[in-house]
């Protein structure tokens, strides 16, 4: 009944760029904050980025910060994660999620997030 589900990965070249798209059914996205995780093989499940619901704050991880951009359409119930300057080390599986409802502000801890999308492969490859 309430998903949200990733769209918009691929096969890019370093350097490249490429939009995931998280659109939600059930719930209004504006009303929670929304994370991006991500997944590669072996590894451990890592924060990407946020935003907040209200005021769409937003937060960046360390290895991702002034190459990506989490931007909401609320018109469309869609959070957007642009991603430029793509590297091999971004090769994963991306995961957006829904907050609990007590989290008012942005997060990258995982368990702050309990209405997770089926994930978007993202491959970064020469």
């Amino acid at each position: 009944q309430v998903q949200v589900v990733e769209s918009g990965g691929g096969l890019v070249q370093p350097g490249g760029s490429l939009r995931l798209s998280c659109a939600a059914s059930g719930v209004t996205l504006d009303d929670y904050a929304i994370g991006w995780f991500r997944q590669a093989p072996g590894k451990q499940r890592e924060g990407v980025s946020c935003i907040s619901r209200g005021d769409g704050t937003t937060y960046y991880a360390d290895s991702v910060k002034g190459r990506f951009t989490v931007s909401r359409d609320n018109a469309k119930n869609t959070v957007y994660l642009q991603m430029n300057n793509l590297k091999p080390e971004d090769t994963a599986a991306y995961y957006c999620a829904a907050g609990t409802r007590r989290l008012y502000g942005c997060s990258l801890v995982t368990f702050m997030y309990n209405i997770w999308g089926q994930g978007a492969q993202v491959t970064v490859s020469s």
